[in-house]
């Protein structure tokens, strides 16, 4: 049926290509064969031109198609949207447009992941002051005692307490004594206090000994002065020397406290 179409459109470009030449030859004949001439050279050339153009239509026709297609060119399709194949159909003319199940699946480009936000910086830690804080002898010890009262242990309970929170870079632990007795007895005794302290720290609440430093200075650096008057052990007097015998906590570091 194609061939036909196109024998039928050759043969009509054919006759409208000669036309003119075929009246002029009728119409002038008498005046010689030069115009014959040149009329049967176009002949000529048209019936060569004619076996070339058929033959492309041949070659064209030669070409099996896999798929039946309309009059412009669209491939013809069932009542379920499946392509129309031909006798022509073998698997290896598959299109992706009939058959895409027989085609190799094409590659899904894998995207990156998006990259993860950037998490917000942590607040900045806020450091205060080292604390120093005086704990009185008498309500640590008794009277001329290294011996941690039941009462003492609850202040250094509130004192660990008190400083929630804080690192411990250092923790210094200074006896004193006040002025009553030798010099040399006062010294070890403020000494012995102050490793009372520490031990109960490190032992009881759980504080590195190699943070906890201590001393013993005995009467040096009496908080009463000279508003304490003779040197005879009396009521009086031990009452009055009494913020002289203390233990003084100094705690050197870090109390981070975050915004």
């Amino acid at each position: 049926m194609m061939r036909d179409a196109a024998m039928r459109r050759l043969s009509l470009f054919i006759c409208m290509t000669y036309r003119d030449d075929l009246i002029l030859n009728l119409s002038f004949s008498k005046k010689g064969h030069s115009m014959k001439n040149t009329v049967t050279k176009k002949l000529l050339l048209g019936a060569a031109v004619l076996p070339v153009l058929f033959s492309g239509v041949a070659m064209a026709q030669e070409i099996p198609e896999a798929y039946a297609v309309d009059s412009v060119g669209e491939v013809v399709r069932d009542s379920s949207g499946d392509c129309w194949r031909t006798g022509y159909w073998t698997p290896a003319m598959a299109t992706y447009e009939c058959d895409p199940d027989l085609l190799p699946k094409p590659e899904k480009k894998v995207e990156a992941p998006a990259p993860e936000p950037t998490p917000a910086p942590a607040p900045a830690p806020v450091y205060t002051e080292p604390e120093k804080i005086s704990l009185s002898a008498d309500q640590l010890f008794d009277f001329d005692k290294a011996n941690l009262r039941p009462e003492g242990k609850q202040t250094l309970d509130d004192l660990v307490a008190k400083l929630g929170g804080v690192k411990y870079d250092t923790i210094v632990a200074i006896g004193y004594a006040d002025r009553l007795g030798s010099d040399a007895y006062n010294k070890k005794l403020s000494m012995r206090r102050a490793e009372s302290v520490k031990a109960y720290l490190v032992n009881e609440k759980g504080i590195p000994a190699d943070r906890i430093f201590i001393d013993g200075k005995g009467e040096a650096n009496p908080v009463t002065g000279d508003t304490c008057k003779g040197n005879k052990k009396t009521k009086a007097l031990i009452a009055c020397l009494q913020p002289d015998r203390r233990v003084e906590v100094e705690v050197a570091g870090t109390k981070e406290t975050v915004q």
